[in-house]
This record gives structure tokens, sequence and C-alpha cells, in this order.
């Protein structure tokens, strides 16, 4: 038997950093996907050695493992995220509840990949639809799609710093005080968002990278950066997505002619497995 598991990318419009405190997101799943092949033989693992190891602590069989992707890695678009879920598919198949998977997929990370991480990207990777982004409450752990409007048009610029994903956690770069700060104008923003149209949620992205800058999760190299994309003319909006201290910027742009050597992004399809005989 074989099981193929197809998990996409993560872009998080607005609501970063507000998984760890129950606050909520707006986020939606990228063009961009990993998929797993586990074909099940009756002994050995075979495998690269991390995931044989996530294979492992999942309770997967003996198997065949082999991973092909185009989700960057160390970017922000949570590759290691989406190959905890392709493990979690894989070995329980498409009966398991998608939250259920979601839960799972971030114990894995946390045992395995030694990552501190929250929900949101389990969640958008399991929850999203095709042409429509997903509202998270991370507080009841709910979720809630909408269509994407049609003029927003998001790009990603890679700032070109690599992010290792347990260097450093923002949880212990800033005070408690700057932290429930930014969760709850950050949750005003997402509010807001759900209603805006392109020129006010443009605003709102480069409010949220001036207060991810409060909490320490930026660097001078990215600000720069930021900065310079939104004097460029046709863009609305920039910030960085992430955990932070590199990975890419999401730029909302007036139309796909602005920063035409960067490709759009395509709200796509949510995680999936298929089986074979």
């Amino acid at each position: 038997m074989k099981r193929r598991a197809s998990i996409p990318g993560r872009i998080n419009i607005i609501g970063e950093h507000t998984d760890y405190a129950g606050g909520c997101s707006l986020a939606f799943a990228s063009q961009h996907r990993l998929v797993l092949e586990a074909e099940f033989v009756e002994d050995g693992y075979h495998g690269e050695p991390t995931v044989v190891a996530l294979w492992k602590e999942a309770g997967g069989p003996p198997a065949h493992l082999e991973v092909t992707s185009s989700i960057p890695i160390g970017k922000g678009m949570s590759s290691s995220a989406a190959l905890c879920l392709s493990i979690v598919l894989c070995v329980h198949g498409a009966g398991i509840d998608k939250q259920a998977a979601c839960e799972e997929a971030q114990r894995l990370e946390h045992v395995v990949l030694g990552t501190p991480c929250g929900l949101l990207d389990q969640m958008t990777m399991m929850h999203s639809l095709e042409d429509e982004c997903v509202l998270i409450d991370f507080s009841t752990k709910t979720t809630t799609t909408m269509s994407i409007p049609f003029e927003w048009t998001f790009k990603l610029v890679d700032s070109g710093i690599h992010r290792t994903l347990n260097s450093k956690d923002y949880r212990t770069t800033s005070t408690e005080e700057t932290k429930r700060s930014h969760v709850e104008s950050e949750n005003r923003r997402v509010e807001e968002a759900m209603n805006s149209n392109s020129e006010v949620l443009g605003k709102l992205l480069n409010e949220t990278h001036e207060s991810l800058k409060t909490i320490g999760v930026s660097t001078p190299e990215v600000d720069a950066l930021v900065t310079s994309l939104q004097s460029e003319e046709g863009v609305l909006g920039a910030r960085m997505m992430g955990g932070g201290f590199g990975g890419m910027i999401l730029v909302l742009v007036e139309s796909k002619s602005v920063l035409s050597e960067y490709e759009t992004m395509v709200p796509s399809r949510p995680g999936f497995v298929e089986e074979f005989f």
C-alpha cells in the first residue's frame, strides 16, 4: 500500500504571533506544496533521517519515505509544519479529523524538531479552501472561511535572510506588556481587515510590521527592505511574514503588474492524502 500526502505552504495575511496567545489570524494556503510518498513495507525505515524520526514518533509502520517540496525552507512559509502534517496524514490516512491532524503535527514539531510553534501553520494548511482565506480563532480553535476580495493581490519578496527554526523565540525577546499590547492591537487589525478594501488592508499590514518590531522579531536588514518596498509605486503595504528574523516579506500590490518579477500568490486547496493499493 502507498499513501501520498500533499500539503500547501502558508501565507498569513494578518494576525502574526498571536496563535500562542489565543488571538486570531487571517491566512490562506499558497500554491507551493510539499508531497510525501509513503510506501508501506514489511520491515525497515527508509528515508531522510529527520523524516524517519518524525514518522516513527507518529507511530508509522515500516516504510519507504520520499519527500518533494516547492515550499521554500527557512523563509516563513512553514515547510516544517507541512512536513509534519504530511507525516500525520500518511500515517493515519484520510479518516483522521482535520483538527486532530493539526494538533498531532504540532506535537511532532515540538517533540522532534524542537520548535515551540503555535497552530497557525497547521490550521491554515488544513482548513483553508481554494480561492478563499480562513479566519482562525485560536481561543476556540475554530475557523471560518471567506472569499478573498478580487482586489487583494499579494506578492512575496525574499529578504535573503535564512531563518532557523528554533534559534530565537519572540516569547523570550520582549516584555509581557509589550507582547500583550501586540496581540491586542493585532487582533483589532485582523477584525478590521475582514471588511477592508485593499488600501485599508495595506495600511494595516504596515502597522503590523511596526508592531512586530516592538516584540523584537524583525531585523534592521528586513526593516530596511520593508521600508523600501512600502515606498514602491503600486505597493499598498508590506510586512515581514512568519516567525521573524528573516524569510519572506508579504507585499500587497495594486495589480499583478506591480513587482512583476515576483510571483502572485494564488489561494490553494488544503492538505489531503491519497491511498493506492
